[in-house]
Formats: structure tokens, C-alpha cells, sequence
């Protein structure tokens, strides 16, 4: 089969979403669901488009959206008005902030916060809120429960981890010959040898937080100092692959963790190359430097300036 879609048009859908498949008119489109949930009003919906307008498959991507194979270039508009109607979105694609992924830790058991609620609310202001805006590369959030990392928060431009910071009083602690604490840490960050008192490395603490709410130190010895945010800059999976760095405070609201988002956003737009991602940006400022700037009120103050620019 030849194609006879141009490359400019080839070029225009997949700015909206819709990715060609190689040596056709065909295309592919990403729709988007609330961070990896629909409903099942919605999938049928879905399901009744990829039947109508596609080849009748569906695929889904690694940032949650499903994707509609198969869709002839002149069906695109229809089928976009069709998923349009059902209430959900086709798009995720370009030089922007894209589709952000959440882990299941709303309902997970080792779940620090509800990472379902503050991705949807970054979907609506930076997703949705910042769609017009063009970076100088594709940006990728992800929102992780806890330390486990399975939605790999720390290799996304910016990452959330769900952090529950113990703090240990070795005056309360009793000896006891089987400690609670030690036996459900872990990393072995919390340790004890028979009649000693429990050790803790804090440099081997994850804040993963299973020592406060999976056991309890009947004496008080282990407490909570701080549930929050960790917040990393600069990871990215592909050809280049780097764990994002975490800024070196725990964020301790999510309007704080938004707003931090927001200006990390603004730093990336107002010192970034084009074509270079968050990490190259970083790497060539400083880490320090461009934390600094993040964590000022500058970029925010200068918010209209910044999405002004080409």
C-alpha cells in the first residue's frame, strides 16, 4: 500500500495524537485515560470507536493511554469527535508536558498518600492547564505511593514518592528480644542484635514508613518525624537512561508539591534548549543552581513572562 497522506499532514495528527503506522494511510491514536483508570461506560465507548473507525485492536502505552490502532487518516476527525463525546481526550504527543502516570497506591497497602487524587489534579493544571504550551521537549510526571517505585517515578522529568520519615529515640527502646521494627524493615536499616539495643541507619532508610504503620514500638521508640514528597529531577528512560536526582527537601502538602511541579515546569521552559530534556538542562546548570531556582518564588513571578516566549 502506498501513502498518499502528505508529510506535513503526517507531521500535523501526530501533534494531535494520532502516530502513523509505517508505509500506510493508516494511523494510531493515543486516548487518554485519568492516569490509567476509565470507566466501563468509557471502554465500551472506546471499544465501539476501535470497532467502527480501526481495525477493531487496542494496545496500551506505557503512560497508561490506550491506543486505537489502525485508523484510516480520513477517519480521524470523526473518530476524534466520537472519543470526544464520550468524555475523554485523544492527544499526548509533542514537545509538551505529557499524559501523567499514576501508581495504584490509593488503594495499594503500602501506599503513603492518594496518588490517584494529586494526579488527577496534575493532569488538570499541567496537562490540560498547560497544553498550549510548548517546551523544548517532551516532559514526563509520575506520581509513585511509596519507595517500591513500581510506576518508576524517578526515571519520569519529574517523579513523586510517597515518604514517611521515621525518627528513633534509643532512650524509649527496651531491648526487646524480638523487635517489632527490625522485623519489618526492609532494607535492614533498622537492625538489632540479641540483648543490644535496635540499631537504625538512617542512610539505609527509604522513608518507605513500614516501621510506623505495619508495626509499632509498643515503648514509642520509633516515631513519625514527617510524612510527605520526595520530589526527583531529571529522569528519563530510552536511548539515554538516568534516575532522576531528589531535591533535598520532603514537601509536605500536595498545593506545595503542585506549585513545585509548576515551577519546575517554568525553569525547564525558561532555560531550556530546544531539543534537549529536563536532565540536559539540569546537567549543564547545576544541580544546586537550578534547584535553588526552583525552589524560589522567581519562576512564578515570572510566570506570564516565561509562557510568553516562543
Amino acid at each position: 500500500m502506498s501513502v498518499t497522506v502528505s508529510a506535513d499532514d503526517i507531521k500535523r495528527v501526530k501533534g494531535l495524537g494520532f502516530l502513523q503506522q509505517k508505509g500506510t494511510d493508516t494511523f494510531n491514536a493515543r486516548v487518554l485515560t485519568r492516569n490509567g483508570k476509565i470507566t466501563t461506560k468509557e471502554a465500551m465507548m472506546v471499544a465501539e470507536a476501535a470497532d467502527k473507525y480501526g481495525n477493531g485492536e487496542m494496545a496500551f502505552t506505557t503512560r497508561q493511554t490506550i491506543e486505537v490502532q489502525g485508523i484510516h487518516y480520513d477517519n480521524i476527525d470523526v473518530f476524534t469527535a466520537a472519543i470526544e463525546a464520550g468524555g475523554l481526550l485523544v492527544g499526548g504527543t509533542g514537545p509538551k508536558v505529557r499524559p501523567i502516570v499514576s501508581c495504584k497506591g490509593t488503594t495499594c497497602q503500602y501506599g503513603l498518600y492518594d496518588t490517584y487524587g494529586l494526579s488527577e489534579k496534575i493532569h488538570e493544571r499541567f496537562y490540560i492547564g498547560y497544553h498550549g504550551v510548548k517546551l523544548p521537549h517532551k516532559f514526563k510526571i509520575a506520581t509513585g505511593g511509596c519507595p517500591n517505585n513500581c510506576v518508576k517515578p524517578d526515571l519520569n522529568d519529574v517523579g513523586i514518592i510517597g515518604q514517611k520519615v521515621p525518627t528513633f529515640d534509643a532512650d524509649k527502646c527496651k531491648s526487646c528480644k524480638v523487635c517489632v521494627v527490625a522485623k519489618v524493615c526492609p532494607m535492614k536499616a533498622a537492625s538489632k542484635a540479641e540483648g543490644e539495643k535496635l540499631v537504625y541507619d538512617k542512610e539505609k532508610c527509604i522513608n518507605c514508613g513500614r516501621c510506623l504503620y505495619m508495626a509499632k514500638c509498643p515503648f514509642g521508640a520509633m516515631t513519625e518525624e514527617v510524612t510527605g514528597y520526595k520530589v526527583t529531577l531529571g529522569g528519563r528512560w530510552g536511548k539515554k537512561v538516568g534516575q532522576g536526582t531528589p531535591m533535598s527537601k520532603i514537601f509536605t502538602s500536595e498545593e506545595e508539591v503542585l506549585d513545585t511541579v509548576e515551577k519546575i515546569i517554568l525553569f525547564f521552559k525558561d532555560q531550556g534548549v530546544a531539543g534537549e530534556r529536563l536532565a540536559d538542562t539540569v546537567a549543564r546548570i547545576g544541580f544546586e543552581k537550578a534547584e535553588a531556582m526552583i525552589l524560589s518564588n522567581e519562576l512564578l513571578e515570572r510566570k506570564a513572562e516565561i509562557l510568553a516566549k516562543e
